[in-house]
């Protein structure tokens, strides 16, 4: 007896354009993002919410795409490592990443760029500690921590003298 999957259209805010997309009721938001809409930043590793590199912004906070369904993203606002460029221009904390050697593999930054971008918009001068903590669920196997923190801190500034200048 053949299975019968439950399908239906959704749509998002995705990088800031509307998408929509059919899928089953069991689709991960991971595989609608990789294999429905190929955004293959968002990365596959643990499927259990312990590695951080399947991490996505939805409304802004930091999910484990791997555990979410798509479903639950319905008519919210997605964002993917894809979406934090302006343009063709990085993002500081991209920026920042290359500039303090943060990233070897590269196979967690997407994740570690989306958590440190939640963070920074939630706490824009943020302790090393705040950092080490907001991070702690995205595993990096490559680099170690230090330059990690260490970018996230130095995008913090260049967001906070950018923001100065908007303001100042």
């Amino acid at each position: 007896m053949t299975e019968r999957v439950n399908r239906r259209e959704i749509g998002f805010e995705l990088n800031g354009e509307r998408v929509e997309i059919e899928c089953a009721d069991s689709d991960l938001l991971i595989d609608v993002l990789r294999d429905g809409l190929g955004l293959t930043g968002v990365k596959r590793s643990c499927d259990m919410e312990i590695c951080g590199a399947c991490t996505v912004l939805v409304e802004g906070q930091p999910i484990s795409a791997c555990s979410t369904l798509a479903y639950e993203a319905r008519e919210k606002s997605v964002e993917t490592i894809e979406g934090v460029a302006e343009g063709a221009q990085l993002h500081p904390l991209q920026r920042a990443f290359i500039e303090h050697g943060a990233l070897q593999c590269g196979f967690c930054t997407p994740g570690m760029v989306l958590t440190a971008k939640a963070l920074l918009a939630r706490v824009p001068t943020p302790t090393p500690e705040q950092v080490i903590e907001e991070l702690d669920g995205n595993l990096c196997r490559c680099t170690g921590y230090f330059k990690i923190v260490e970018a996230v801190m130095a995008a913090a500034q260049e967001l906070k003298h950018r923001e100065g200048n908007i303001h100042g």
